[in-house]
């Protein structure tokens, strides 16, 4: 069995709304091992927003214990825990998050800076996850001239070129047509396979979902299902049953 990268026990997240709490998180044990990848899936109000935000490290638990790649990160400070989270965690968001003005490379190499990697390195390492992702040709292109899907892939690069063991996608082809979603499912499927990095997918979706090997449904705060997704389905064969695109 894999190492476990996410290990969550009894976790759970309150807020305070006037004069009272919302239990956004109750009782959340769960347990993703590396190399998986899986999907959050839920109605609006769910928790599963809440649920992403403290595997990102973006927020901690009220109670319960949040450990990732065995670090205790529930319990650590707001700048601990960012620590933690440009070394561990890729992000990838529904409104592709590019700096209008900057091109693609200039958009990849983002976390490096922050990092304190040298520019020569940070060039090269921002030139190599652009390829990897198929927009080697499209490094000094703007946002404003890329499709898009190929600002999706611009994401993606970005997420990946600090070799982050978690890729965190929150509705990623939520601003997608049906064709361009399959290509970036088909694109984090294939870095799940080939380069066996944990993604874990949030999102509304099920069709969305079903391209993940395990499916876990949050409803009320609660996990309400955690299924080994048995007919996981293969977004680039999706894609290819479309046909053609559209000249």
């Amino acid at each position: 069995m894999s190492e476990p990268l996410i290990e969550m026990d009894g976790v759970e997240k309150d807020y305070v709304s006037g004069p009272s709490v919302v239990r956004a998180l109750r009782d959340v044990s769960l347990r993703i091992d590396a190399g998986d990848m899986a999907a959050i899936v839920g109605t609006s109000g769910s928790g599963k927003s809440t649920l992403m935000n403290i595997i990102g490290c973006l927020d901690r638990p009220t109670r319960g214990i949040y450990r990732l790649q065995g670090i205790d990160v529930g319990r650590r400070s707001n700048d601990a825990r960012a620590i933690v989270r440009n070394q561990l965690i890729g992000f990838i968001f529904q409104g592709f998050n590019l700096l209008a003005r900057t091109t693609a490379q200039e958009n990849v190499e983002l976390p490096l800076i922050y990092r304190g990697v040298g520019s020569r390195e940070r060039r090269d390492r921002a030139l190599a996850a652009l390829e990897q992702v198929g927009l080697g040709t499209r490094a000094h292109h703007t946002p404003n001239q890329l499709s898009g899907g190929q600002q999706q892939r611009v994401a993606i690069a970005r997420a990946l070129v600090t070799d982050p063991p978690l890729l965190l996608a929150d509705e990623p082809t939520g601003n997608l047509d049906t064709r361009t979603s399959y290509e970036v499912l088909s694109l984090l499927q294939r870095l799940n396979r080939e380069r066996k990095i944990t993604i874990i997918i949030v999102t509304h979706e099920r069709d969305i979902a079903e391209c993940a090997r395990r499916v876990i449904t949050v409803r009320d705060g609660l996990i309400k299902s955690d299924l080994v997704n048995e007919e996981q389905r293969d977004a680039h064969r999706m894609l290819s049953e479309l046909g053609p695109p559209p000249p």
